[in-house]
């Protein structure tokens, strides 16, 4: 295997350092540009509801029920008759299945709580969203089990920054593979360069002493 002379290497990445800095750039502004085209900035939103029961008289059996009706209630959440009424209570331009895909419901462990969080393309419509499904949601129960059992914690703050664009991380990746792509492919052309670079690779490489150079003219 040929010797890959370090000197020789470095001197020809200097010579590259103009096409390397092009390169790294062309590649953060196709990034950036992309991010901007196929990424749509979403904002959630989210809010905390209880299952309670009557303050007088809730004991270990309340507990032990509402617990058993969480996953439940989380179903309920989502149903269509929630989501409709949601829909039309708010004129959302949507359909339930499209309102359903951004909404998700959870159970903190070992608590009586749910949190409901919603994603949306606008911060003030995931938050109001988030707070009509609470509201409808604690009014369904109501209706189906005729229970006064919800209660909401928190509701829903208006998100300032979407949750899924970082810039400063996405410009971090696209410097890195622009660096990595770039010494790639430089250090290949120089692998597959067989030209001659310097009077000393002559001497190293045939063993032939130069009597002269041709010095080469720069404007």
């Amino acid at each position: 295997m040929e010797e890959i002379n370090l000197k020789e290497v470095f001197d020809y990445f200097k010579s590259k350092i103009l096409w390397i800095v092009i390169a790294i750039v062309a590649i953060l502004i196709v990034g950036n540009v992309y991010t901007v085209i196929t990424r749509v900035p979403m904002y959630e939103s989210d809010t905390t509801i209880v299952l309670s029961g009557n303050k007088d008289s809730y004991s270990s059996t309340d507990s032990q029920i509402n617990q058993n009706l969480i996953g439940t209630y989380r179903e309920i959440i989502k149903s269509r008759n929630v989501l409709s009424q949601v829909i039309d209570n708010l004129d959302l331009k949507m359909s339930v299945d499209e309102l359903a895909n951004n909404i998700t419901a959870t159970s903190v462990e070992d608590t009586e709580i749910i949190r409901i969080t919603v994603a949306d393309d606008r911060a003030k419509d995931a938050r109001d969203i988030t707070d009509e499904v609470a509201k409808v949601f604690s009014d369904e129960v109501q209706d189906i089990y005729n229970l006064e059992n919800v209660t909401i914690i928190d509701r829903a703050d208006l998100a300032s920054d979407p949750y899924n664009v970082n810039y400063v991380k996405d410009n971090i990746i696209y410097l890195i593979v622009g660096i990595v792509l770039s010494f790639g492919v430089v250090f290949i052309m120089y692998y597959f360069d067989t030209s001659i670079k310097s009077s000393e690779t002559i001497e190293e490489k045939f063993g032939l002493t130069v009597i002269g150079v041709v010095p080469e003219e720069k404007e």
